[in-house]
């Protein structure tokens, strides 16, 4: 009797587990299909490839010749210095080597001469650098300034959820890429600022 007592509830036990396990279960599937679980939502995301842009929009064009102006007038006045002060050394070995120096004070007036010019040169030179190198950063702050603000204005119409960079990422579908349009209102409102200078 008693083994037939255990068996009886062992089997009771089971069948209570199987019932709360069936309501588990169709309480599990109530709650994912409820309105509690998350969306998928699909992103609406366009890209632009920014070496096109550097090439193709005026502004950066005309900062690229103006960053190889500054450099060449750079180089120019380099070697401008740099040839004056040769000449002046050279003249300096001429007349030692031809005892055009009556005195030792003389010559070493010019030497100190000589080696003034080349301090003057370095400091002028590297302010020359610095001032170059400044006008070229807000040069170039302008550029990416005129840039970001055209995009975003640019988006404030298409309602885009992100526009990327093409460097971002490996791949994008051709068919994301806005960079022609963004290239062409770049232009048109660069060209249309110059025209009101």
């Amino acid at each position: 009797m008693k083994k037939t007592a255990f068996s009886l509830v062992l089997i009771l036990g089971l069948a209570a587990a199987s019932c709360s396990g069936t309501d588990g279960a169709n309480n599990a599937t109530e709650t994912s299909s409820g309105s509690d679980a998350p969306a998928t939502a699909s992103l609406n995301i366009r890209y632009i490839n920014e070496d096109s842009i550097l090439s193709n929009y005026n502004l950066a064009k005309d900062v690229q010749e103006a960053t190889l102006r500054a450099y060449s007038k750079l180089s120019s006045a380099e070697q401008s210095k740099g040839g004056e002060i040769q000449r002046f050394g050279q003249q300096i070995q001429e007349k030692m080597q031809s005892n055009g120096y009556l005195s030792q004070a003389s010559y070493d007036a010019d030497v100190a001469k000589f080696n003034k010019m080349q301090q003057d040169a370095q400091n002028y030179l590297a302010s020359l650098q610095r001032t170059t190198e400044q006008e070229l950063a807000a040069q170039q702050q302008q550029l990416n300034d005129s840039i970001e603000s055209f995009i975003k204005a640019y988006n404030a119409d298409k309602g885009y959820d992100a526009i990327l960079r093409r460097s971002a990422g490996f791949y994008f579908n051709p068919a994301l890429d806005i960079t022609q349009e963004v290239i062409e209102g770049l232009n048109a409102r660069y060209n249309k600022v110059s025209e009101s200078k």
